[in-house]
């Protein structure tokens, strides 16, 4: 039995919703190093350019000289002050080396405690995404509480809540195992 469009399309919202805070999850954790350095690690970091935040990726280029080294070359020899400035401030661990045309940043090898703390901080990372999944749900229930006072059946209310605990159940479930892969790739030496 198909649900009315009004309902239908809440369902579709908070879905929506849901991925956003998946691809939310997906990003944040890409950019806690594990192993190997990654680009991901700085190229959101914004750099005051011009008056203007512009994020690393957009100024530089950003490769992987080695498995903890970064090498950020701008395309302007006048953004190697803001971009040293930029990751200062972004405070990553790192203190990167200006050699008049590129910068390096030269990470630490990872300790027992770095490790356990990165962990922590892709818990709270998951919690987040965990508790914008929720608020997606308890938004699409606040509207179908509403169409039901405008009349639509009372067991087609409940379909569509059935419909969206095993939407919520099914994402939470995903944020889990990322959790746990990433986890287990900060813990692996």
């Amino acid at each position: 039995m198909a649900l009315p469009q009004e309902l239908q399309s809440a369902l579709d919202e908070a879905h929506q919703s849901m991925k956003k805070a998946l691809n939310f999850l997906e990003n944040e954790l890409a950019k806690l190093r594990a192993g190997r350095v990654s680009p991901d690690l700085i190229e959101n970091i914004p750099v005051n350019y011009y008056g203007t935040n512009i994020p690393i990726k957009q100024i530089a280029s950003i490769s992987v000289k080695d498995a903890r080294t970064l090498v950020v070359k701008p395309w302007d020899k006048n953004a190697l002050e803001p971009l040293e400035k930029a990751i200062l401030a972004a405070d990553i661990g790192v203190t990167p080396t200006n050699d008049g045309e590129q910068l390096i940043l030269a990470f630490p090898p990872l300790t027992e405690e770095t490790r356990k703390n990165l962990v922590k901080k892709a818990q709270q990372i998951a919690e987040q995404a965990r508790i914008s999944i929720r608020n997606a749900r308890r938004e699409a229930l606040e509207t179908f509480r509403k169409l039901k006072k405008e009349g639509i059946a009372e067991d087609l209310i409940k379909m569509a809540e059935n419909e969206l605990q095993k939407l919520t159940d099914k994402m939470i479930t995903q944020v889990d195992k990322h959790l746990q892969a990433k986890e287990k790739d900060i813990m692996t030496i």
